[in-house]
This record gives structure tokens, C-alpha cells and sequence, in this order.
């Protein structure tokens, strides 16, 4: 089969320009009747004007007696006026309509005695005062909406109370998802057991999700296989039945990526290949003059891909406007390089440090779909930009509420486990606090602090020399800044391998030998350090380590690579081995520690943090992850 490489990339305004332009989406969409009352949230075909007035008759606008204004004319307290009950003054209620002969409401409250007869008015009304006048809201013949907004709760009122029982309104769009790829596993199917290789099917229903918040009626079909005769066959079927056809996966440029043969036999390509990341697989056509996307395969390509095209056409169709993200300026905790010539889309969590919002970085990879379960913005870099610097201002897209970001404490340093179990557990505590953890390792984590970058960060850098943890870190990187070291807990360091140690590694000097690959934390962490003395200890050089060169940023992910054997050991906790069945070699326990400067020691929110920390509540979830001794947590083990 032939590949079909993007060798005419479009940028992504471009992109998307084209493609919308290319269809008249009044014309596409169309237009139909129904009730009123089943209108809302659709979108008006056509202007609408009123059937009748309303009210269509004069009516009380208060509780208290219709009477003719003239009547009461000169009114006061030394002079009253007295009007026979029933016949001058007649009793009303709100709504009521008017009797014939009167103009005006004495409200009752301004009534002396209201069961008395006559009655007695110590004060005046003016003609139409307290009345509700035939076509005070809406006018026979009068518009009552224009074209094309959509029909909220209260418009559906004002329809209804001018006449209008039937509104013409835009067609929602049917928007048909078809999944492809023979490794894929329907969503109806993930509850049975399913071999290894074969890959839950997910993008279609959070495809169709997206479709329908952008105004779209979605329709998932059936996985179409790797067959291009197939898929031809289904993009046909679709584009006969649907507004917008989404085709999911196979638009890349692999020799079973059949989108843009399928597209290009039935109709045209008009792009292929986007300078967008992720998302440059992205393939745009028409076909029978519908709108065909064929959307990248991995989950976050395919989100931020939806989101570009497809929403904007989807609710174009629906006669909608999708309403812009809120913006705010936000400082990068690290630095992010970036590919030139390509427009990135990096996910980011949010917290505000002193007056400056703090943008941590998720993991960029294409198919990590927590990144944006997790992300509180979206940072947009450039195509003509080689990335975005530390502490740098930079605009960043919202996808929290604003108040959200202020009640997030920022924590950039060294990875651990009971993070995530800390988040948790606060959040559940006070919604309105959440805890953004960055791994920058625990060196890196000192530095964002020395600039105030982060509220605190984690840390256990061991120092040889004084067989100590952290403190003489401290004192060399922030010598004059105030803080509390709060241990969180003690934990396991050791060899992670794969279950029943097929390599049989049991010291650090195994990883010397032949054939045995290792997997390494980044330059900076506190357990790259801790291999670097072990290796010490041992008259070992790094050189001789096959891998010492490959890099991650937390215990999940070295052991990951070990579960799915890219490396044969690599160093962490005993709770990430535990979590993934893997096999334990414990080398040392370690203290793992908070640096909390003063400033957030005092923060009313870090104090409800301190309180988990110090629950049982934490603490036996935290031993139940293994490898954890919290003989020490929550102490204050040093203060500077």
C-alpha cells in the first residue's frame, strides 16, 4: 500500500479557513418546524414575530381595587375620597383583566380598610398606574426574535405569550463517527477480557461527546477494519446520511492509514497534514458536498484536532457560536522547547504563587489523554517560536473557572506516589482547594522555589557527607529563605524489575552486566542521585550502565518502561512496582520531605493541606500503596 505523506502541510489557521469556507452551512444545514415548547437550545431559522399582543387584554398589575382614575383626582388624608364597593372600586387580583369602565389599581396596601364600603382612597392613581396595558411586552405583528439565536428558557416564554406554537429552527447536524482500526475493542466490549494487543476504543465517544457540545446530533458506527474497499464503502453510506462525517484514526501516513484514499475516491482532499502538535495528521475533504475529517488516532491529536475543525464547522451548521476560552497571562515553571514550524498545544496546570499564575507542564505525549483530564490550560506555542522560557509571561487558554486557580496550592519538586493520594483527599476535604504537583526532580524543585515558582516542593536529596537529607541542599540553594522541612514520609528505594527477576538482578552492580538495560530519572532527582552514590559506593562509572542515559520523570514511569520491556531494571519506590506487579529489590530506605517556606507555612490553604498530611485518613491510604513507614509524617524534622 502507498503511503500518503503531508508534503503540502497547511498551518492551522489556514487549515481551517479552507475548510469552512468551503461549504455554504446555511444551505448544508437547513431548516424545520417544531413545537416551541421542545425549541430550547435550538437555534431560529427565520425571524419570528408575534401572533398576538401580550397581554392581549388590559390587566391588574397589582392586588387591590380597579377603579377610574377621574375618581380619585384630589384624594389626600384630610380629604378622602370614597368610592361605593363594587361599583367604583372593584375588587382585583393580580393578572386579572380589567373591567369595563376602570383605569387604574389602588394597590390594597394603600387601602385603609380594605372590607370597608365604601371604601376610602387618601391618595391619587393616574390613568393605566398599576395596569398592565394591552401590548406593554409584545405587539401584534412585532418581532419577537431574529434569525439565528438560539432559544432559551425565557424566549421560549415570549414565543408562547406572543402566539407562537411552531418555530422554524436551524436542523441540528448529524454528525456520523467511524472508528477505525483492526486493534480496536468496542467500548460495548471493554468489560470482557480482550488480548493485549487489541486497544480499547474510546476517541468516538469522546468524538461524540465534543460533537454534541458543539451543537451536532452524534451517530457512532461500528469499528470499520484496515480495508480501504470498507471504509469506502462506509464514507459513502455516511455521507449520504449525515451532515458531517468523522473518520477516526487512519489519516496519518502509514501504509494502512486509508482515509485519504477512501476521501480522495469519492471526493477531494483539500488537506492533509497540519502544522499543529499533536494533531498533524489531520486530513480535511468533501465528499457529495459534505464535510469528511479524517481525525489523528491518538486521543489528545484528536481532541485538539476536533476542537480546531470540526467544532467550529459543527456548530456553524447548528447555527451556533462556540464562545471563547477566557485568557490569562501565566509564568512557565520550566522551560518547553518546541519543534519550529510546528503550532503546539501543551496541557498545564494552574496555581497562583504571590502574583504570579504558575503554568506546570503534563506530559506532551500525543496519546496521553490524562494530560487533559488533568489540565487546568492549554499554553499555545508558536510555529515560528522554538518554545516558551521559565518565568517567562505567557497567554494561556482557561479550562477551569478562574476562581479554581486560586485555590491551588503549586508543588514543583521530586515525584511521589501519595501526591496524587494527598490531591485527592483534599479536594474531598474543600472543594474549593486542589494540589498541582510538577516533577522536576528535587534540585529542581529547590530552584523553583528560590524564584518563586512554586508554593513548596518535595525533596530527598541525601548528602553523604553528613548522612542527612536535604538540609545541607538547602542551606547551598536557599540559604536566606524561611521554611519548615515537614517530612511526608519514609520510603523504599530499590532495584524495580520484571516479575520473577527473569535477569536475575540483585545489586547495583548487576546493572554493569551484558544485556541487562536500564531505564534513568532525570538529571536533577533526588533518586538519580541516590544511583549516582550507590554507583560511587560501588567503584562504578555510569558509562558501564546500558541506559544511564534514558530519562523519565517519575517512579510511574520508570516502571512502566520495565512492565512493558523497553528496560530490564530501573530505580524507584517500592509503591510504583507494586502498582504494576513488577519485582522488588530493596536497596535503602529514604526520607521524603516537604520544603514548605514560611510564607506558605502560614496560607490558610496549605494548613487544611497539613491536616491531611497529619490524618489516618492519609496515612494507612499511603501504607496501603507500599513501601511507605510514616513513623515521621507530618513532623517538622527542621526549620531554617
Amino acid at each position: 500500500m502507498k503511503r500518503h505523506i503531508y508534503l503540502r502541510m497547511k498551518p492551522v489557521d489556514e487549515a481551517r479557513e479552507l475548510f469552512l469556507s468551503r461549504f455554504d452551512l446555511n444551505a448544508l444545514s437547513g431548516s424545520e418546524e417544531i413545537a416551541t415548547v421542545a425549541a430550547r437550545g435550538r437555534v431560529t431559522a427565520a425571524p419570528v414575530w408575534a401572533k398576538r399582543s401580550a397581554p392581549a387584554i388590559h390587566q391588574a398589575a397589582m392586588d387591590g381595587f380597579a377603579v377610574l382614575a377621574a375618581n380619585t383626582f384630589g384624594a389626600a388624608p384630610h380629604s378622602p375620597r370614597r368610592l361605593k364597593l363594587g361599583q367604583e372600586a372593584i375588587p382585583i387580583n393580580t393578572g386579572h383583566v380589567m373591567p369595563p369602565g376602570t383605569d387604574a389599581v389602588v394597590i390594597v396596601e394603600n387601602v385603609p380598610d380594605p372590607e370597608a364600603d365604601p371604601i376610602i382612597i387618601e391618595a391619587p392613581v393616574f390613568p393605566w398606574q398599576n395596569v398592565r396595558r394591552v401590548g406593554e411586552d409584545l405587539v401584534a405583528g412585532e418581532m419577537v426574535l431574529p434569525e439565528g439565536v438560539e432559544i432559551t428558557p425565557w424566549a421560549q416564554g415570549a414565543l408562547l405569550a406572543a402566539g407562537v406554537t411552531r418555530v422554524a429552527v436551524r436542523r441540528v447536524p448529524k454528525v456520523i463517527i467511524i472508528p477505525t482500526g483492526a486493534e480496536l475493542v468496542p467500548a460495548a466490549e471493554l468489560d470482557k477480557d480482550f488480548p493485549v494487543d487489541r486497544l480499547p476504543e474510546f476517541n468516538s465517544v469522546i468524538l461524540a461527546g465534543m460533537a454534541a457540545a458543539a451543537g451536532g446530533l452524534p451517530e457512532t458506527w461500528d469499528i470499520v477494519p484496515d480495508d480501504v474497499e470498507a471504509l469506502t464503502r462506509a464514507l459513502q453510506e455516511a455521507a449520504a446520511r449525515a451532515e458531517v462525517v468523522i473518520i477516526n484514526a487512519g489519516s496519518s501516513a502509514g501504509t494502512a492509514d486509508y482515509t485519504y484514499q477512501a476521501v480522495a475516491n469519492l471526493g477531494e482532499v483539500l488537506v492533509h497534514g497540519v502544522t499543529m502538535m499533536p494533531g498533524k495528521p489531520t486530513l480535511l475533504g468533501a465528499v457529495n458536498g459534505k464535510p469528511v475529517m479524517g481525525n489523528p488516532g491518538y486521543p489528545v491529536s484528536a481532541v485538539l484536532s476536533f476542537e480546531q475543525f470540526a467544532a467550529p464547522l459543527i456548530a456553524g451548521l447548528a447555527g451556533k457560536r462556540l464562545e471563547p476560552r477566557p485568557n490569562l497571562t501565566v509564568y512557565p515553571a520550566q522551560n518547553l522547547p518546541s519543534k519550529p514550524g510546528l503550532t503546539e498545544f501543551i496541557r498545564v496546570t494552574l496555581g497562583r504563587v504571590g502574583d504570579k499564575v504558575i503554568a506546570t507542564p503534563l506530559p506532551r505525549g500525543a496519546g496521553v489523554i490524562t494530560s487533559l483530564v488533568k489540565a487546568d490550560g492549554i499554553l499555545v506555542v508558536p510555529a515560528s517560536s522554538e518554545g516558551l522560557e521559565e518565568n517567562r509571561p505567557v497567554t494561556a487558554e482557561l479550562l477551569v473557572p478562574p476562581e479554581a486557580i486560586d485555590g491551588t496550592l503549586v508543588a514543583l519538586g521530586s515525584h511521589d506516589n501519595t501526591l496524587d493520594l494527598l490531591a485527592t483527599l483534599l479536594h474531598r476535604r474543600d472543594r474549593s482547594l486542589r494540589l498541582s504537583s510538577g516533577h522536576v526532580g528535587s534540585q529542581g524543585g529547590l530552584m523553583a522555589l528560590a524564584q518563586g515558582r512554586a508554593h513548596f516542593g518535595g525533596s530527598h536529596l541525601f548528602d553523604p557527607e553528613t548522612n542527612t537529607y536535604n538540609v545541607p541542599y538547602i542551606k547551598r540553594y536557599l540559604p536566606d529563605l524561611p521554611l519548615k522541612l515537614i517530612n511526608l514520609a519514609w520510603r523504599e528505594q530499590g532495584l524495580m524489575v520484571a516479575p520473577g527477576n527473569p535477569k536475575n538482578i540483585r545489586t547495583v552492580k548487576d546493572l554493569t552486566r551484558p544485556g541487562v538495560r536500564f531505564i534513568n530519572r532525570q538529571r536533577g532527582a533526588g533518586t538519580r542521585l541516590l544511583l549516582d552514590y550507590l554507583l560511587r559506593q560501588n567503584g562504578l562509572d555510569p558509562a558501564m550502565v546500558q541506559g544511564y542515559q534514558r530519562e523519565e520523570y517519575t517512579h510511574m514511569a520508570v516502571a512502566v518502561n520495565v512492565h512493558s520491556g523497553t528496560a530490564d531494571a530501573g530505580l524507584g519506590i517500592l509503591a510504583a512496582a507494586k502498582a504494576l506487579g513488577l519485582d522488588f529489590v530493596p536497596l535503602t530506605p529514604e526520607r521524603y520531605d516537604l520544603v514548605v517556606p514560611d510564607s506558605t507555612f502560614n496560607d490558610p490553604r496549605f494548613q487544611k493541606l497539613l491536616e491531611v498530611i497529619r490524618s489516618p485518613e492519609y496515612q494507612e491510604a499511603a501504607v496501603a500503596l507500599g513501601g511507605y513507614d510514616m513513623k515521621d509524617c507530618g513532623k517538622i524534622v527542621w526549620e531554617q
